[in-house]
């Protein structure tokens, strides 16, 4: 085999890998949001609980099953108080950076604001998360 074809199957099998790791991200990222909304839900029309107390709740709720099953499953890492705050960090900044992004770049279609946003953050979270939250040595 030559060295060309030999590192066109291994930037094959590099793409596979990777798109295989991102839609899990995608996965357990759906699986999150919808953690979060039920929990939420249940929190205000169960327990009457205020919004802003239901949603806080939801948010650590989801998160920490996002951290446990990214971390398990994504990017196949261990759990440390490290790659924890990390993780924080990034959810975190993706939240403000979806915020920011909504207020500060209006188009005449809010609709596709919406799923520009909804597209572009998750993706920009997978790559500090591939490359900065779960590369801790």
């Amino acid at each position: 085999m030559s060295p060309s074809v030999g590192r066109f199957i291994s930037w094959s099998a590099n793409i596979k890998i990777l798109l295989l790791q991102l839609s899990r991200y995608g996965f357990f990222g759906i699986i999150a949001t919808l953690i979060h909304l039920l929990s939420a839900w249940l929190l205000i029309y169960g327990l009457s609980t205020s919004v802003l107390l239901a949603n806080s709740c939801a948010f650590l709720i989801a998160f920490m099953f996002s951290y446990i099953f990214q971390s398990k499953y994504v990017f196949k890492a261990s759990f440390d108080a490290q790659k924890f705050v990390r993780f924080f960090a990034v959810q975190s900044g993706a939240f403000v950076l979806a915020y920011m992004s909504s207020t500060w770049f209006r188009l005449d279609n809010q609709y596709i604001q919406t799923l520009l946003i909804v597209m572009v953050i998750p993706l920009v979270s997978f790559v500090i998360h591939k490359l900065w939250t779960f590369q801790v040595k």
